[in-house]
């Protein structure tokens, strides 16, 4: 039963906003060894070593964590943001039974988008036209408070003929004669 190292089927899974990256265990290996790398330079963030005595995962980082069943090894990116975007490398060592294989096999891209970005856009959009329709709303109101005033200066006018030879006047009582 000598190992064997196929060319695994990457899996990528976007599901409840995590993406779950899932590798094939080996066949016929007891010990092996799985770790993520991000970036051209091969930062190590993940890795899981299974041997007889166990299953021990490492995360350098807060955003992965690793799972690990009979068939498959998945790792599991939690809360990514633009930042995380990059090449993600997987790696499998396998230690029994030799030899010892040493071989990086498969290459990922992620492409996360901010979700403040969309956030941020939507609420621009909002906040423009907010303030577009407050403008139009206070250039109706400016337009129908001229008329109106407009209205009423030519109102008071046509009652008050200031140019006119008479005056209006007040009713005055006629002047009594005194009685002696």
């Amino acid at each position: 039963d000598q190992p064997h190292v196929s060319d695994p089927q990457v899996m990528v899974e976007f599901e409840n906003g995590n993406f779950n990256v899932t590798f094939p265990n080996p066949k016929n290996v007891s010990e092996f060894s799985m770790t993520l790398f991000k970036g051209r330079e091969k930062k190590e963030i993940c890795a899981l070593h299974l041997s007889k005595e166990g299953v021990l995962s490492k995360s350098n980082v807060t955003y992965c964590q690793t799972t690990n069943s009979n068939s498959s090894t998945t790792f599991i990116l939690k809360n990514l943001e633009s930042k995380h975007i990059d090449i993600y490398t997987y790696c499998l060592e396998i230690f029994l039974p030799p030899p010892y294989i040493d071989c990086c096999v498969k290459e990922a891209y992620l492409y996360i988008q901010d979700k403040e970005d969309c956030f941020s856009l939507g609420l621009v959009s909002w906040i423009t036209i907010g303030l577009i329709v407050f403008a139009m709303i206070s250039c109706v109101c400016c337009v129908v408070a001229c008329c109106l005033r407009n209205k009423n200066q030519k109102c008071e006018s046509n009652s008050h003929e200031y140019n006119s030879e008479y005056m209006p006047m007040a009713a005055v009582n006629a002047a009594k004669k005194p009685r002696i």
